[in-house]
């Protein structure tokens, strides 16, 4: 019996490296396919003028983007999804797009709801104060950054009362429908897990989005591109 554990023992010894190599590689294609897929996210709803004003995107220090979050609800409801964030690089957010960090976005809700529905959600960050926060911590929105729903369509006004309040403007599409979205309540997060898979090394999101040292990850190419071809100067 002794000899069998010992044998099991050393199989286990010997195939655990394979495992981990295995979760990590799968951890991967995940995080690929998140950067791909708030590329493609965004690209579509920017594609649509009468979706998210120019004048807020030009204003905008950064953009997030968790595409296809889950929100499902049963008397008590709970939002969860992932997704990135590229910022203009510089200690002044004037910059040019930088590298994308992975993000997290957590909330909940209550009420009487049942079922469950996936959202894409886009939140501009309106300033210096909104961005360093959300790149050095979780941020609970509207408790330590203001937060309100965008305004919509190609003549909304940039210069709007809840634009010139609040730190982030939050934006959702979901069956084809795009409209501002109140995440009041929710946090969010630069994902450390993730970027560390993304980057191959442990690095602080401050550093990825700001500092132009990091280089564009191949998924997250499209996000940055459309980013610079639709709005490549910050814009006060």
């Amino acid at each position: 019996m002794r000899k069998l554990l010992i044998y099991l023992s050393s199989i286990l010894f010997a195939v655990a490296p394979l495992f981990a190599e295995v979760a990590s590689a799968s951890g991967q294609t995940k995080d690929d396919d998140r950067l791909r897929n708030s590329g493609a996210v965004l690209k579509e709803i920017l594609d649509v003028p009468d979706n998210i004003p120019q004048g807020l995107l030009d204003k905008a220090d950064c953009v997030v983007v968790f595409p296809s979050v889950l929100k499902a609800a049963f008397i008590v409801g709970g939002s969860y999804g992932r997704g990135a964030m590229s910022c203009r690089q510089g200690d002044d957010f004037k910059g040019p797009w930088g590298a994308p960090t992975m993000m997290a976005l957590e909330g909940g809700s209550f009420g009487f709801q049942i079922g469950g529905q996936a959202t894409d959600f886009v939140l501009l960050v309106m300033n210096e104060s909104g961005a360093r926060g959300i790149l050095a911590s979780k941020v609970k929105l509207g408790g330590d950054a203001s937060v309100a729903a965008g305004p919509v369509g190609r003549d909304a006004s940039a210069d709007t009362d809840a634009t010139l309040r609040s730190e982030i403007l939050s934006y959702s599409r979901a069956r084809g429908l795009f409209a501002g979205v109140s995440l009041e309540g929710s946090t969010i997060r630069p994902d450390n897990g993730d970027n560390r898979r993304v980057y191959g090394r442990k690095i602080p999101a401050r550093e990825i989005v700001l500092s132009g040292t990091v280089a564009v990850p191949p998924a997250a190419e499209q996000l940055i591109s459309t980013l610079d071809a639709r709005t490549p100067r910050h814009r006060p």
